[in-house]
Protein backbone atom coordinates (compact mmCIF):
# COMPACT_ATOMS: atom_id res chain seq x y z
CA UNK A 1 0.00 0.00 0.00
CA UNK A 2 1.24 3.17 -0.55
CA UNK A 3 2.02 5.84 1.74
CA UNK A 4 1.68 9.59 1.39
CA UNK A 5 5.14 10.99 1.89
CA UNK A 6 3.48 13.97 3.80
CA UNK A 7 2.47 10.99 6.38
CA UNK A 8 5.44 9.06 6.35
CA UNK A 9 7.56 9.31 9.69
CA UNK A 10 10.14 7.28 10.13
CA UNK A 11 11.79 7.08 13.28
CA UNK A 12 15.47 8.14 12.29
CA UNK A 13 14.10 11.32 10.96
CA UNK A 14 16.54 14.36 11.69
CA UNK A 15 15.84 16.44 14.61
CA UNK A 16 18.56 19.24 14.43
CA UNK A 17 17.61 22.34 12.65
CA UNK A 18 20.59 23.93 10.83
CA UNK A 19 18.70 27.02 10.74
CA UNK A 20 19.49 27.79 14.69
CA UNK A 21 23.30 26.05 14.96
CA UNK A 22 26.15 28.60 15.14
CA UNK A 23 28.34 28.37 11.32
CA UNK A 24 30.42 26.33 10.84
CA UNK A 25 34.56 27.31 11.60
CA UNK A 26 36.09 28.50 8.81
CA UNK A 27 38.20 25.47 7.80
CA UNK A 28 38.94 25.73 4.36
CA UNK A 29 41.64 28.70 3.19
CA UNK A 30 39.67 29.71 0.17
CA UNK A 31 41.98 32.60 -1.47
CA UNK A 32 44.31 30.43 -0.81
CA UNK A 33 43.25 27.68 -2.72
CA UNK A 34 40.89 28.93 -5.35
CA UNK A 35 40.99 31.73 -7.93
CA UNK A 36 38.66 34.55 -7.91
CA UNK A 37 37.04 34.64 -10.86
CA UNK A 38 34.48 37.01 -9.40
CA UNK A 39 34.37 39.91 -12.74
CA UNK A 40 33.47 37.28 -15.05
CA UNK A 41 30.38 34.78 -14.29
CA UNK A 42 27.95 33.33 -16.34
CA UNK A 43 24.23 35.46 -16.15
CA UNK A 44 22.92 34.25 -12.80
CA UNK A 45 24.93 31.09 -11.54
CA UNK A 46 26.92 31.72 -8.35
CA UNK A 47 30.65 30.26 -8.35
CA UNK A 48 31.41 27.19 -6.86
CA UNK A 49 33.34 27.65 -3.54
CA UNK A 50 34.48 25.33 -0.82
CA UNK A 51 32.11 25.22 1.69
CA UNK A 52 29.75 23.41 -1.27
CA UNK A 53 32.40 21.35 -2.93
CA UNK A 54 33.58 19.95 -0.08
CA UNK A 55 30.36 17.87 0.72
CA UNK A 56 28.94 17.78 -3.10
CA UNK A 57 30.65 13.97 -3.66
CA UNK A 58 28.45 13.28 -0.09
CA UNK A 59 25.64 13.39 -1.85
CA UNK A 60 26.62 11.06 -5.38
CA UNK A 61 28.05 8.18 -3.76
CA UNK A 62 25.91 5.11 -4.74
CA UNK A 63 24.99 4.25 -1.53
CA UNK A 64 23.20 7.68 -1.29
CA UNK A 65 21.35 7.15 -4.88
CA UNK A 66 17.90 5.84 -4.46
CA UNK A 67 15.64 4.30 -6.73
CA UNK A 68 11.86 4.81 -7.98
CA UNK A 69 10.74 0.59 -6.83
CA UNK A 70 13.46 1.44 -3.62
CA UNK A 71 13.38 4.52 -1.76
CA UNK A 72 15.73 4.89 1.14
CA UNK A 73 13.95 6.26 3.85
CA UNK A 74 16.79 8.14 5.59
CA UNK A 75 17.23 10.13 2.23
CA UNK A 76 13.43 10.63 1.91
CA UNK A 77 13.43 11.90 5.95
CA UNK A 78 16.15 14.89 5.49
CA UNK A 79 14.68 15.58 2.30
CA UNK A 80 11.05 16.54 3.59
CA UNK A 81 12.86 17.99 6.37
CA UNK A 82 15.17 20.16 4.96
CA UNK A 83 12.42 21.06 2.72
CA UNK A 84 10.48 22.61 5.15
CA UNK A 85 13.33 24.33 6.96
CA UNK A 86 13.47 25.84 3.34
CA UNK A 87 10.03 26.86 2.96
CA UNK A 88 9.86 28.30 6.04
CA UNK A 89 12.90 29.90 5.11
CA UNK A 90 11.53 31.83 2.22
CA UNK A 91 8.42 32.58 4.39
CA UNK A 92 6.25 30.33 2.26
CA UNK A 93 2.33 29.45 3.69
CA UNK A 94 2.30 26.60 5.91
CA UNK A 95 0.40 24.50 3.30
CA UNK A 96 3.74 23.84 1.46
CA UNK A 97 5.30 21.69 4.49
CA UNK A 98 5.85 17.89 4.50
CA UNK A 99 4.49 18.12 8.10
CA UNK A 100 1.56 20.37 7.48
CA UNK A 101 -1.91 18.75 8.67
CA UNK A 102 -3.05 18.85 4.72
CA UNK A 103 -1.65 16.87 1.67
CA UNK A 104 1.00 19.56 0.67
CA UNK A 105 4.57 18.34 0.77
CA UNK A 106 8.14 19.33 -1.42
CA UNK A 107 10.94 17.64 -3.12
CA UNK A 108 14.13 18.23 -4.70
CA UNK A 109 13.74 18.50 -8.94
CA UNK A 110 17.25 18.86 -11.05
CA UNK A 111 15.98 22.38 -12.37
CA UNK A 112 12.91 25.10 -12.62
CA UNK A 113 12.53 23.68 -16.10
CA UNK A 114 11.81 20.06 -14.79
CA UNK A 115 9.50 21.79 -12.22
CA UNK A 116 7.17 23.16 -14.87
CA UNK A 117 7.09 20.76 -17.17
CA UNK A 118 6.00 18.04 -13.94
CA UNK A 119 3.46 21.16 -13.24
CA UNK A 120 1.99 20.76 -16.72
CA UNK A 121 1.66 17.23 -16.53
CA UNK A 122 -0.21 17.04 -13.58
CA UNK A 123 -2.44 20.09 -14.32
CA UNK A 124 -3.25 18.32 -17.80
CA UNK A 125 -4.07 14.78 -16.11
CA UNK A 126 -6.09 17.06 -13.49
CA UNK A 127 -7.90 18.86 -16.24
CA UNK A 128 -8.74 15.77 -18.98
CA UNK A 129 -9.97 13.86 -15.50
CA UNK A 130 -12.32 16.96 -14.59
CA UNK A 131 -13.60 17.46 -18.57
CA UNK A 132 -12.81 14.97 -21.11
CA UNK A 133 -9.82 13.22 -22.50
CA UNK A 134 -9.95 15.07 -25.83
CA UNK A 135 -10.24 18.58 -24.46
CA UNK A 136 -8.10 20.79 -26.21
CA UNK A 137 -5.87 22.26 -23.32
CA UNK A 138 -4.34 25.54 -23.35
CA UNK A 139 -1.97 26.88 -20.46
CA UNK A 140 -0.97 30.48 -20.25
CA UNK A 141 2.20 32.29 -19.45
CA UNK A 142 4.13 35.72 -20.26
CA UNK A 143 5.99 36.92 -22.75
CA UNK A 144 9.00 37.68 -20.62
CA UNK A 145 8.51 34.10 -18.79
CA UNK A 146 12.02 31.42 -19.56
CA UNK A 147 11.85 29.36 -22.79
CA UNK A 148 11.77 26.45 -21.02
CA UNK A 149 7.89 27.34 -20.43
CA UNK A 150 7.39 26.76 -24.06
CA UNK A 151 9.86 23.30 -24.20
CA UNK A 152 7.83 21.93 -21.53
CA UNK A 153 4.06 22.75 -23.64
CA UNK A 154 5.75 21.05 -26.41
CA UNK A 155 6.55 18.31 -23.88
CA UNK A 156 3.31 17.99 -22.35
CA UNK A 157 1.77 18.30 -25.67
CA UNK A 158 -0.24 21.50 -24.23
CA UNK A 159 -0.34 24.70 -25.84
CA UNK A 160 1.19 28.00 -24.64
CA UNK A 161 -0.25 31.36 -24.80
CA UNK A 162 2.38 34.00 -24.52
CA UNK A 163 0.87 37.29 -22.86
CA UNK A 164 1.69 40.40 -22.75
CA UNK A 165 2.97 41.88 -19.91
CA UNK A 166 2.93 45.81 -18.47
CA UNK A 167 5.74 48.35 -18.61
CA UNK A 168 7.38 46.54 -15.35
CA UNK A 169 7.55 43.41 -17.37
CA UNK A 170 4.47 41.90 -15.32
CA UNK A 171 1.69 39.96 -16.44
CA UNK A 172 -1.36 41.28 -14.90
CA UNK A 173 -4.88 39.84 -14.09
CA UNK A 174 -6.90 41.89 -16.78
CA UNK A 175 -4.60 40.39 -19.40
CA UNK A 176 -5.08 36.60 -18.22
CA UNK A 177 -9.05 37.26 -17.68
CA UNK A 178 -9.51 37.97 -21.39
CA UNK A 179 -6.91 35.60 -22.78
CA UNK A 180 -9.18 32.78 -20.64
CA UNK A 181 -12.48 34.02 -21.60
CA UNK A 182 -11.59 34.08 -25.40
CA UNK A 183 -10.61 30.70 -25.41
CA UNK A 184 -13.13 29.30 -23.80
CA UNK A 185 -15.56 31.54 -26.11
CA UNK A 186 -13.10 29.25 -28.99
CA UNK A 187 -13.65 25.99 -27.23
CA UNK A 188 -10.29 25.54 -25.84
CA UNK A 189 -9.83 24.44 -21.76
CA UNK A 190 -7.94 26.29 -19.71
CA UNK A 191 -5.82 24.38 -17.82
CA UNK A 192 -2.70 25.94 -15.96
CA UNK A 193 -0.73 29.48 -15.84
CA UNK A 194 2.90 29.53 -15.30
CA UNK A 195 4.01 32.83 -13.03
CA UNK A 196 7.34 34.10 -13.08
CA UNK A 197 8.84 35.78 -9.87
CA UNK A 198 11.71 37.09 -11.28
CA UNK A 199 11.87 36.91 -14.98
CA UNK A 200 15.09 36.15 -16.74
CA UNK A 201 15.33 39.14 -18.88
CA UNK A 202 14.16 41.90 -16.14
CA UNK A 203 13.81 40.23 -13.38
CA UNK A 204 10.21 41.46 -13.61
CA UNK A 205 7.45 39.35 -10.72
CA UNK A 206 3.96 38.95 -12.19
CA UNK A 207 1.11 40.11 -10.13
CA UNK A 208 0.07 36.75 -8.32
CA UNK A 209 -2.58 39.01 -6.37
CA UNK A 210 -4.49 39.16 -9.79
CA UNK A 211 -3.38 36.29 -11.24
CA UNK A 212 -4.56 33.92 -8.04
CA UNK A 213 -8.09 34.41 -7.92
CA UNK A 214 -8.62 34.23 -11.90
CA UNK A 215 -6.71 30.82 -11.47
CA UNK A 216 -8.94 29.81 -8.57
CA UNK A 217 -12.23 31.02 -9.99
CA UNK A 218 -12.03 28.76 -13.36
CA UNK A 219 -9.79 26.23 -11.80
CA UNK A 220 -6.88 26.66 -13.35
CA UNK A 221 -3.52 25.35 -11.72
CA UNK A 222 -1.15 27.53 -10.97
CA UNK A 223 2.27 27.18 -10.77
CA UNK A 224 4.76 29.80 -9.21
CA UNK A 225 8.68 29.83 -10.71
CA UNK A 226 11.02 31.84 -8.96
CA UNK A 227 13.77 30.07 -9.85
CA UNK A 228 16.57 33.34 -9.39
CA UNK A 229 14.82 35.73 -7.04
CA UNK A 230 12.90 32.66 -4.81
CA UNK A 231 16.04 33.45 -2.67
CA UNK A 232 15.38 36.84 -1.85
CA UNK A 233 12.30 35.87 -0.18
CA UNK A 234 14.26 34.92 3.25
CA UNK A 235 14.65 38.79 3.56
CA UNK A 236 11.37 40.50 4.67
CA UNK A 237 12.23 43.22 3.06
CA UNK A 238 10.89 41.33 -0.08
CA UNK A 239 7.89 39.41 1.08
CA UNK A 240 5.60 42.15 -1.03
CA UNK A 241 6.75 40.61 -3.85
CA UNK A 242 5.50 37.59 -3.77
CA UNK A 243 1.92 38.61 -2.05
CA UNK A 244 -0.42 36.14 -3.57
CA UNK A 245 1.62 33.14 -3.16
CA UNK A 246 -0.78 31.48 -0.99
CA UNK A 247 -3.10 30.81 -3.91
CA UNK A 248 -0.13 28.85 -6.00
CA UNK A 249 -0.70 24.90 -6.70
CA UNK A 250 2.91 24.42 -6.97
CA UNK A 251 6.01 26.72 -6.35
CA UNK A 252 9.74 26.31 -7.15
CA UNK A 253 13.03 27.93 -6.89
CA UNK A 254 16.92 27.09 -7.40
CA UNK A 255 19.21 27.21 -4.25
CA UNK A 256 21.82 26.43 -7.24
CA UNK A 257 21.01 30.30 -8.81
CA UNK A 258 21.71 32.92 -5.44
CA UNK A 259 21.68 30.79 -2.22
CA UNK A 260 25.43 29.00 -2.57
CA UNK A 261 24.18 26.04 -3.38
CA UNK A 262 25.64 23.69 -6.55
CA UNK A 263 23.96 22.78 -9.25
CA UNK A 264 21.40 21.13 -9.46
CA UNK A 265 19.08 21.66 -6.93
CA UNK A 266 15.45 22.61 -7.46
CA UNK A 267 12.83 23.09 -4.38
CA UNK A 268 9.43 22.46 -5.47
CA UNK A 269 6.58 22.13 -3.05
CA UNK A 270 2.99 21.50 -3.74
CA UNK A 271 -0.11 22.76 -2.09
CA UNK A 272 -1.83 18.84 -2.72
CA UNK A 273 0.36 15.99 -3.14
CA UNK A 274 -2.24 13.61 -4.23
CA UNK A 275 -2.44 15.38 -7.88
CA UNK A 276 1.11 14.16 -8.30
CA UNK A 277 0.86 10.53 -6.65
CA UNK A 278 -1.76 10.76 -9.21
CA UNK A 279 0.50 11.06 -12.36
CA UNK A 280 3.85 9.68 -10.71
CA UNK A 281 3.67 7.22 -8.21
CA UNK A 282 1.30 4.71 -9.57
CA UNK A 283 3.91 1.75 -9.15
CA UNK A 284 6.14 2.95 -6.48
CA UNK A 285 6.24 3.05 -2.56
CA UNK A 286 4.42 6.73 -3.21
CA UNK A 287 7.83 8.21 -1.56
CA UNK A 288 8.68 11.65 -3.04
CA UNK A 289 8.99 9.87 -6.89
CA UNK A 290 7.12 13.16 -8.48
CA UNK A 291 9.48 13.25 -11.43
CA UNK A 292 10.24 12.15 -14.80
CA UNK A 293 13.70 9.82 -13.65
CA UNK A 294 13.43 7.00 -11.84
CA UNK A 295 16.88 7.35 -9.92
CA UNK A 296 17.89 10.28 -7.42
CA UNK A 297 20.91 11.59 -5.91
CA UNK A 298 20.77 12.58 -2.25
CA UNK A 299 20.97 16.05 -3.06
CA UNK A 300 19.42 17.10 0.29
CA UNK A 301 22.81 16.19 1.81
CA UNK A 302 24.04 19.40 0.34
CA UNK A 303 21.33 22.07 0.92
CA UNK A 304 21.70 21.16 4.52
CA UNK A 305 25.35 21.88 4.88
CA UNK A 306 24.65 25.12 3.43
CA UNK A 307 21.81 25.67 5.71
CA UNK A 308 24.29 24.87 8.35
CA UNK A 309 27.35 26.54 7.19
CA UNK A 310 25.94 30.34 6.58
CA UNK A 311 22.49 29.94 8.65
CA UNK A 312 19.54 32.24 8.49
CA UNK A 313 21.50 35.55 9.03
CA UNK A 314 24.47 34.55 6.52
CA UNK A 315 22.24 33.92 3.61
CA UNK A 316 20.17 36.82 4.42
CA UNK A 317 23.53 39.25 4.07
CA UNK A 318 24.62 37.43 0.96
CA UNK A 319 21.46 38.71 -0.83
CA UNK A 320 21.76 42.07 0.76
CA UNK A 321 24.94 42.51 0.02
CA UNK A 322 24.28 41.42 -3.65
CA UNK A 323 21.55 43.80 -3.73
CA UNK A 324 23.43 46.83 -2.68
CA UNK A 325 26.00 46.18 -4.86
CA UNK A 326 23.48 45.94 -7.63
CA UNK A 327 22.45 49.68 -6.61
CA UNK A 328 26.59 50.81 -6.35
CA UNK A 329 26.45 49.39 -10.06
CA UNK A 330 22.82 51.23 -10.56
CA UNK A 331 24.05 54.53 -9.51
CA UNK A 332 27.55 54.44 -11.83
CA UNK A 333 25.55 54.32 -14.90
CA UNK A 334 23.18 56.85 -13.41
CA UNK A 335 25.93 59.04 -13.31
CA UNK A 336 26.92 59.28 -16.85
CA UNK A 337 25.22 61.16 -19.04
CA UNK A 338 26.09 58.51 -22.44
CA UNK A 339 23.82 55.70 -20.52
CA UNK A 340 20.34 54.93 -19.20
CA UNK A 341 19.38 52.95 -16.62
CA UNK A 342 15.85 50.38 -18.04
CA UNK A 343 15.57 48.94 -15.12
CA UNK A 344 16.69 47.58 -11.65
CA UNK A 345 15.45 44.57 -9.77
CA UNK A 346 17.15 42.80 -6.97
CA UNK A 347 20.88 41.88 -8.19
CA UNK A 348 20.36 43.01 -11.63
CA UNK A 349 20.91 45.91 -13.36
CA UNK A 350 19.23 46.47 -17.72
CA UNK A 351 20.91 49.64 -19.06
CA UNK A 352 22.02 50.57 -22.64
CA UNK A 353 23.88 53.47 -24.43
CA UNK A 354 21.59 55.84 -25.60
CA UNK A 355 20.76 56.27 -28.84
CA UNK A 356 20.04 53.73 -31.62
CA UNK A 357 20.71 50.12 -30.75
CA UNK A 358 23.69 49.69 -32.85
CA UNK A 359 25.81 51.61 -30.45
CA UNK A 360 24.83 48.99 -27.24
CA UNK A 361 25.31 46.11 -29.65
CA UNK A 362 28.95 47.45 -30.58
CA UNK A 363 29.61 48.16 -26.71
CA UNK A 364 28.53 44.46 -25.74
CA UNK A 365 30.59 43.23 -28.94
CA UNK A 366 33.65 44.92 -27.97
CA UNK A 367 33.59 43.79 -24.17
CA UNK A 368 32.98 40.36 -25.27
CA UNK A 369 35.75 40.16 -27.60
CA UNK A 370 38.12 41.74 -24.67
CA UNK A 371 36.49 38.75 -22.21
CA UNK A 372 37.47 41.18 -18.77
CA UNK A 373 33.56 41.09 -18.07
CA UNK A 374 30.70 38.78 -18.82
CA UNK A 375 27.00 40.88 -19.79
CA UNK A 376 23.98 39.65 -21.40
CA UNK A 377 21.68 41.19 -24.32
CA UNK A 378 18.12 41.51 -24.16
CA UNK A 379 15.16 42.95 -25.87
CA UNK A 380 13.33 44.70 -23.36
CA UNK A 381 10.47 47.09 -24.41
CA UNK A 382 11.89 46.55 -27.95
CA UNK A 383 15.16 48.22 -27.14
CA UNK A 384 18.49 46.09 -26.71
CA UNK A 385 19.72 46.67 -23.43
CA UNK A 386 23.26 45.38 -21.21
CA UNK A 387 22.00 42.81 -18.23
CA UNK A 388 24.24 43.11 -15.95
CA UNK A 389 24.08 41.00 -12.92
CA UNK A 390 25.94 40.55 -9.26
CA UNK A 391 25.93 36.70 -8.65
CA UNK A 392 29.51 35.61 -6.92
CA UNK A 393 29.77 35.53 -3.67
CA UNK A 394 33.50 36.64 -3.83
CA UNK A 395 31.67 40.07 -5.71
CA UNK A 396 33.06 43.17 -3.94
CA UNK A 397 32.81 47.13 -4.74
CA UNK A 398 36.02 47.25 -6.27
CA UNK A 399 35.25 44.34 -8.88
CA UNK A 400 31.68 46.41 -9.84
CA UNK A 401 34.50 49.18 -10.02
CA UNK A 402 36.52 47.43 -12.19
CA UNK A 403 33.91 46.37 -14.77
CA UNK A 404 32.65 49.72 -14.70
CA UNK A 405 35.78 51.22 -16.52
CA UNK A 406 36.08 48.49 -18.49
CA UNK A 407 32.44 49.19 -19.77
CA UNK A 408 32.90 53.19 -19.97
CA UNK A 409 36.59 52.81 -21.82
CA UNK A 410 34.58 50.49 -24.60
CA UNK A 411 32.39 53.15 -24.90
CA UNK A 412 34.45 56.05 -25.36
CA UNK A 413 36.77 54.12 -27.83
CA UNK A 414 33.49 54.00 -29.95
CA UNK A 415 32.72 57.06 -29.36
CA UNK A 416 36.47 58.52 -30.35
CA UNK A 417 35.95 55.83 -33.61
Amino acid sequence: MAISPSRRRPNNRPRTNPLALPPFPRLLPHGKLTPRYSRRNSPFRPRYNLHRLGKNPLSHPPKLTFLFQHPDNVCVALEQKVLDWLAKLLHLPSHFLNTSPGPGGGLIQNAASDSTLIALLISKTKKTSETAPDAKLVAYTSEQSNSSVEKAGLLASTTIRLLPTDEHGALRGTTLLRAIREDIASGLTPCSVVATLGTTGTCAFDDLEEIGPICKDFGVWLHVDAAYAGAAFCCPEYLPLMKGVEFADSFCFNPHKWMLVNSDCSAMWFKDVTHAEKVFDRESSGTHFWQIPDVRRFRALKLWFVLRVYGVEGIRKHIRKQVDLAKYFEGLVRGDCRFEVCRVSLGLVCFRVKGDDRRTQDLIDRVTQRKKIFVMPYYFREKLVIRFVICSRFTEETDVLVAWEEIKSQVEHNLDG
